[in-house]
């Protein structure tokens, strides 16, 4: 545990948590880490879910299928960032989306119930919980209404730039490096990936943008 305090101090579930309080609170949570291997799956479809997942080290998808067995990907995720609060918060038994380890990494499981009930020592620090709870919810509901708007685009060119316009104002920098392959991109984007490189090297040869593999920059 200790070797993850660094990491646990950034992830958003533990504001104004200190320190000394952390290792402590970890332990009345029960919270328990689990190693998975790249490629393999966390989680998937179907599965009951009852904890809240923070990633403490490598990256994790959570992708979604449908009955034909198209992929899309709803998010990436890296080191320090939480997964699951939201269906473990509304209840739902059966998970809808599959998550995937993108490489070898180290999860962290905390039962959602111990984080939003108090428990029989009364500790203090579960009012705090609870508050960055709700706080981390509502941003990932502003996060999710984001894709919805990107996918919202009706051509293929909208929904690249809109994109990329977030992840510049995500970078503060014209010139940032995108969390996807392109495969990965077109499953983000909901596009079919040919249509996908085709219309990113027109908007090349347009002018309006350059990238290398993952690595872009918007003509300002």
């Amino acid at each position: 545990m200790q070797k993850y305090l660094n990491v646990l101090k950034s992830v958003s579930l533990f504001n104004r948590i200190n320190d000394n309080e952390l290792e402590p609170i970890l332990k009345c949570l029960s919270a328990e880490i689990k190693k998975h291997k790249k490629d393999s799956i966390i989680f998937i479809a179907g599965d009951k879910i009852s904890s809240v997942g923070i990633v403490l080290s490598g990256q994790v998808q959570v992708i979604k299928e449908d009955i034909m067995g198209n992929r899309t990907i709803l998010t990436e995720l890296s080191s320090g960032e939480i997964f699951g609060e939201i269906f473990a918060c509304a209840g739902i038994e059966k998970s809808p989306v599959t998550v995937i380890a993108m490489a070898d990494c180290d999860v962290m499981f905390i039962d959602y119930k111990k984080i939003v009930t108090t428990c029989s020592s009364a500790c203090a620090f579960h009012t705090i919980l609870i508050e960055n709870m709700l706080k981390l919810i509502a941003s990932k509901s502003i996060v999710l209404n984001q894709k919805i708007d990107i996918l919202s685009k009706r051509s293929t060119r909208e929904k690249i730039m809109s994109f990329l316009l977030t992840q510049m104002e995500k970078s503060k920098d014209n010139s940032f490096t995108i969390p996807f392959s392109r495969e990965e991109l077109a499953d983000y984007l909901c596009v079919d990936r040919s249509a996908l490189s085709r219309e990113l090297c027109k908007m090349r040869d347009e002018g309006l943008l350059k990238f290398n593999k993952n690595e872009f920059k918007l003509s300002q």
